[in-house]
């Protein structure tokens, strides 16, 4: 994210003009037939959430990213202040909540009696993770210092807590458990934010680990770098790049995933090839597939055999290409690359896991998944028992998530100004900041500086949580 409380008011979007709505199918706004603060029950109980968010997003056709940005040329993008329309109506700490969208695949993993097919799972769960990402390009508001965001889903098994932890640098920390005592996963998120010119390159620092209780094992990894592309000019577009290594600390097994960048043509876009080896690195599976598509797992032989015979083929057909050809395909590469094939299925391959479709309304809906949609849902009665704290309480995210953009601009800057002074304020007196449900420690298994739940959020005694909204 740009926010930040040190922004100055040169940068503030009460200065940009609010553009118009897209259109919207009215019979399309809230499938349920429900508002936002009711939720419609199902015949077998489970609650039936949201299918639609209660406005359309608003064109971002008359802005310029590099508007913005030029001005700021050798600053902290952490202390830039983006306009409101850049955003999408949620949290930050909402967004890292979209890793439990696929927790199927945490309980796969704990079904598994073989070590191998737990690994496939978990490998599975850690590409999911930023699945939610594509074509979200859309930032989350930054959360304030102390706010908090809490998920339970019964009919998924899991509730959640995250809560932000410092504000410079920004730090977010969360924690999940399974409602059949099965697994915990937690972990920090601290993205150190570059700018490259055309594009802006997000790197999310921290640990996220999965232990699942009924096997005695812990797995840490770390997420791939996130690149948003043409924010100088053009359409934004967005790739994940670089190496993840999974580790089971158990078996000593390690999976390292390969989030390849795109590559001169664009040919490798979405593309993630890896593999699975023991802790003596002998290979045992191969992974391949697009983490905007789907995973498949195949035997290393079968793997090494189908890509000879793939390179014998393409050597043949190989046509020669002029430098014209190349310059041209080059330039359009640099503008948005285009996905020219789905994933090439090898035989004899395992699914490992598969994107969910989205909503039919969702490009007029920030690009959410049908679970991102329900994350900001205000149910009937939850005000009542949410930490003061909670996302689902800040009034520009509300706000701009029912379409009124000016008020939401106007609460950006309030929230801001009141966090600025509430800084100041601890300065003078010499207090410092303490946080509520986490503290600083050591990851067990990697021995590196960790955020760790202190526990007893849910047991709702929210008497001493800070005022910040």
């Amino acid at each position: 994210g740009f926010d930040s409380d040190n922004s100055s008011g040169e940068f503030s979007e009460a200065n940009h003009k609010v553009p118009e709505m897209l259109d919207l199918d009215p019979h399309q706004s809230n499938r349920t037939g429900k508002h936002n603060g009711e939720t419609e029950i199902q015949e077998n109980g489970i609650k039936r959430h949201r299918t639609s968010l209660p406005a359309p997003m608003f064109s971002r056709s008359d802005f310029s990213v590099w508007s913005i940005l030029k001005k700021c040329i050798g600053l902290e993008l952490s202390k830039i202040t983006m306009p409101i329309v850049f955003n999408e109506p949620l949290s930050f700490l909402q967004r890292i909540t979209e890793y439990m969208e696929h927790i199927y695949l945490i309980n796969k993993a704990c079904s598994h009696a073989d070590p191998l097919e737990r690994m496939q799972a978990v490998a599975a769960f850690a590409v999911s993770a930023v699945a939610s990402q594509w074509e979200r390009t859309g930032k989350p508001f930054n959360p304030l210092l102390g706010e908090t965001y809490e998920l339970t889903r019964e009919d998924l098994g899991f509730r959640f807590i995250s809560e932000q932890v410092s504000h410079h640098p920004p730090i977010s920390a969360f924690y999940s458990e399974g409602l059949n005592k099965d697994f915990i996963f937690h972990g920090s998120i601290y993205p150190k934010l570059k700018f490259w010119g055309k594009s802006i390159e997000a790197e999310p620092r921290g640990t996220i680990t999965l232990e699942l209780l009924k096997h005695n094992e812990a797995y840490t990894w770390t997420n791939p770098t996130c690149c948003v592309h043409n924010v100088i000019i053009g359409k934004l577009w967005l790739e994940q790049y670089g190496v993840v290594e999974i580790v089971n600390h158990s078996t000593g097994d390690k999976c390292v995933l390969n989030f390849k960048p795109c590559g001169l043509f664009g040919k490798e876009l979405h593309r993630v090839e890896g593999y699975i080896q023991d802790k003596h690195k002998k290979k045992l599976c191969v992974i391949y597939g697009k983490w905007t598509e789907c995973l498949w797992c195949t035997d290393p032989t079968t793997y090494e055999t189908y890509k000879k015979s793939e390179k014998r083929g393409s050597e043949q057909k190989k046509k020669s290409v002029s430098e014209e050809d190349i310059k041209s395909e080059n330039d359009e590469a640099d503008d948005m690359p285009e996905v020219q094939d789905t994933v090439q299925f090898i035989p004899g391959s395992k699914l490992l896991w598969r994107i969910n479709c989205r909503p039919p309304n969702s490009s007029q809906m920030y690009n959410f998944t049908s679970f991102a949609v329900s994350l900001n849902e205000l149910e009937k009665g939850m005000e009542a028992i949410l930490a003061p704290t909670d996302c689902r309480l800040r009034p520009d995210i509300r706000n701009m998530e029912n379409g009124n953009m000016d008020v939401a601009s106007k609460e950006k800057e309030r929230l801001e100004e009141k966090q600025r002074a509430a800084r100041k304020e601890r300065a003078k007196d010499e207090v410092e900041w303490h946080t509520r449900w986490f503290h600083q420690g050591t990851n067990p298994y990697t021995g590196t500086p960790d955020w760790l739940y202190s526990g007893g959020y849910f047991d709702r005694n929210f008497s001493d949580c800070p005022d910040i909204y």
